[in-house]
Parts: C-alpha cells; structure tokens; sequence
C-alpha cells in the first residue's frame, strides 16, 4: 500500500468513462431547484432564498439516485444517517470506497467540517502516500471520495479525493467536470499505469475487501 496514487484510485472508482454523467445531471438539478422556487411563494421569502441550497441539494440526490437506479451508473446507494441524529445524506458506494456529494463556494477547499465526512476523509490516511501518515497503515474504513459543485450557480464540479487534514484540501482533484467537452478534446494527459501502479492498486483493493471481510461491511 502507500504506492497508490489517489488519481489512479478515484479513476478505477468512477472510471472517466461515466464523468459526462455528472455535468447534466447536475445542469438538470439546479434547473428543477429554481424552477420549483420560482413556482411556490412560501419558497421565495428571504429565509428559503438563503437556503436555496438545500433545494439544490436534495434535487442533486434525486439525480444521482436516478441514475443508479437506471443502471447508468453501475453503483448502489444507501441513506446514510448524519453522526447527529438531524437526517440522512446520499453515501454512493464503488466498488471499494464511497462517494458523497457536496456543494461548495470554493472548489479548492473541503466542505465544511461535517463529522460524517471528517470521519470518512480520516479513512483516507492508509491508503494512499501520505508521508505524514507513514505510521497509520492500518484501513480503518472505506475510502472516501467526494464530489463537489458550486454553491448557488453551477460553474464548477470536481471529483475529488480529500486530504485526511481537512485544512489541506484535496489529494487529487479532477478538472472541471463542467467543461468535459473541452477536456476531452485538450486537457487531461491520459493517466498512464506501470505494472507496479497496477499491482499496488491489486494489493490495495485487496486490503480493503480484508477489512470489509473483517468487519461485516
């Protein structure tokens, strides 16, 4: 373990193939979102239009549950409840990690810190090179990946592994997902694997299917 780049990890997850997914559901989202605002006057008072967000939010769970539902993501879910007992947030689950969704105002920083996510960033120190975790080896749980997007307009989204630091931001973060057209045709070098990339992404996986064994996951 420690050999595997967070990039290779996140692109064997959610292979690029599926990324072009991403920008029209989100498009579709926050268009539902206004389009609901704009139909109901209780949604139109200062307070709601504060907290735009959360119709947002809850549009973009719709999306993505669709879309696994429909099998054009070849992913499950699960409702997961927050640490406090406030709710539940959509946990998207990879084949060997999860992936959550958050909207940000600035895509170079982490979500604020919410304890179900510093929980599962803190899981993200075994697996990767950390050197400021060179003595944790241990998987404490499923890695986590995180999907981010703007806050009120939708310029951005990003796939994202985060730091375990939460002041640190991201490992690796993908281009602009919005702009997808353009990264194909420029942008991202293709990722090129060595046998011993591979062979430490094997091994990795391996370790993490040995702690869901362990512990019933």
């Amino acid at each position: 373990m420690g050999g595997v780049r967070p990039e290779d990890f996140l692109r064997d997850q959610f292979p690029a193939g599926y990324w072009h997914l991403i920008p029209a559901t989100l498009r579709t989202a926050y268009k539902a979102a206004q389009e609901l605002a704009n139909s109901d006057p209780i949604l139109q008072i200062e307070s709601a239009v504060d907290n735009r967000g959360r119709l947002i939010s809850w549009a973009t769970d719709l999306g993505f549950k669709r879309l696994i539902e429909s099998g054009k993501l070849p992913f499950d879910y699960a409702w997961r409840p927050f640490v406090m007992p406030t709710g539940r947030y959509l946990q998207i689950r990879l084949s060997h990690s999860v992936l959550t969704i958050s909207q940000v105002a600035n895509p170079r920083r982490q979500p604020r810190s919410v304890r179900f996510r510093e929980n599962g960033c803190v899981n993200n120190q075994p697996f990767f090179d950390f050197p400021d975790f060179a003595t944790e080896q241990d998987v404490i749980g499923l890695p986590h990946l995180l999907l981010i997007h703007g806050h009120q307009e939708l310029h951005f989204a990003h796939l994202t592994v985060p730091h375990p630091e939460h002041a640190k931001g991201f490992r690796y973060r993908s281009g602009n997902l919005m702009k997808i057209p353009h990264l194909v045709e420029t942008s991202e070098p293709a990722v090129e694997n060595t046998d011993a990339d591979l062979d430490d992404l094997i091994s990795l996986k391996e370790e993490i299917e040995k702690w869901r064994r362990d512990n019933d996951s």
